[in-house]
């Protein structure tokens, strides 16, 4: 994705629908800054070229190759934040996985059958219970709202 020479001053909204993009040019662009965030979910960027003024998205670290040259910075290959040796700030709950996010962003993934608020609900959503339960409310409460008001119905 070719976004160089754009005169762009800041990251466009559009920008976080193309996650499957392999390599990102932004370079001779005014930008002043990367908004944390701005390439989550960009999991196959591989390379990413941004102007010498900006730092590489998630820091050195994120990736394997950072080279400068006289304009722009290219941050090259992308690593894995999961399988880094250093400690992660925020570790996943005990029934999750980490999986990377994009450049220095992770995210944690429930392990099946677990789900909701830190992967602590074991098992499916019971929806025939929730159906059934709010079908005979609103059946109740119809047939009580039908009963107690049509005596104030006009008839013609």
């Amino acid at each position: 994705l070719d976004l160089s020479n754009c005169s762009l001053h800041s990251i466009p909204p559009g920008l976080a629908e193309a996650t499957a993009a392999i390599v990102l040019d932004l370079t001779e662009n005014p930008l002043t800054t990367l908004p944390n965030g701005s390439f989550l979910g960009f999991i196959h960027l591989q390379s990413l070229a941004v102007p010498l003024t900006l730092e590489c998205p998630g820091g050195s670290d994120a990736w394997q190759n950072v080279t400068e040259d006289r304009s722009s910075r290219l941050c090259q290959g992308q690593r894995n934040p999961c399988n880094s040796s250093v400690e992660l700030a925020w570790p996943c709950p005990e029934n999750a996985v980490c999986a990377p996010d994009g450049p220095g962003l992770i995210q944690c993934l429930c392990d099946n059958p677990f789900h909701g608020y830190k992967c602590l609900r074991e098992g499916t959503f019971p929806m025939l219970l929730f159906g059934g339960i709010l079908g005979a409310a609103t059946v109740s409460l119809s047939l009580l709202l039908w009963g107690t008001q049509r005596r104030k119905a006009k008839t013609p």
